[in-house]
């Protein structure tokens, strides 16, 4: 018999995180959004995130895995600045797309799926999907508090009871 408990619970805190980073990104001003953090603009920061939870929570050995049509080398790296500027609409669609690989790759696992390890990656799948939450929200934290320091607004998250919004909500607290 196939088990799903345990990646039903990396379903649910997974769609969490992700709804969690899509409220932050759409709690980033406008006035904010090429503003310099640690000497990157915010945009830079948001794209760095979601970059790295796009490589690295499948298979960052995956030698099909394809950059978004915008890439270019060293966009996602904070240490390098950047020839160009991404866009909310680039941003939002990224996430998108994300957010759907991700859905549908956790859909396809059961919990033995966990232990395994992607084809020529020395990572498991579960060490893969914990490494990436935990970036996420190393990055979630700081760009929040970016946020809440420029606007002094508390950007909304759900804990692990809150109801997902629906329909129109604030975004903060």
């Amino acid at each position: 018999m196939e088990q799903k408990v345990l990646v039903k619970s990396i379903q649910e805190h997974t769609a969490r995180a992700l709804w969690e980073v899509k409220n932050i990104i759409e709690c980033v001003p406008d006035d904010l959004w090429d503003s310099n953090y640690c000497d990157m603009p915010m945009w830079k920061h948001i794209y760095h995130m979601l970059h790295s939870l796009d490589l690295w929570f499948i298979n960052p050995r995956d030698k099909n895995f394809k950059e978004p049509d915008f890439h270019e080398p060293d966009l996602n790296n904070l240490d390098v600045y950047a020839s160009k500027k991404l866009s909310r609409i680039e941003i939002n669609r990224y996430y998108s797309d994300i957010e759907a690989k991700i859905s549908a790759y956790l859909a396809s696992l059961n919990d033995r799926d966990l232990t395994r390890y992607p084809a020529a990656c020395e990572y498991s799948v579960f060490t893969l999907i914990l490494a990436q939450h935990r970036h996420l929200h190393t990055h979630m934290g700081m760009i929040m508090g970016f946020v809440v320091a420029a606007t002094g607004l508390w950007p909304r998250v759900l804990g692990l009871e809150g109801t997902f919004p629906k329909g129109d909500y604030s975004k903060y607290f």
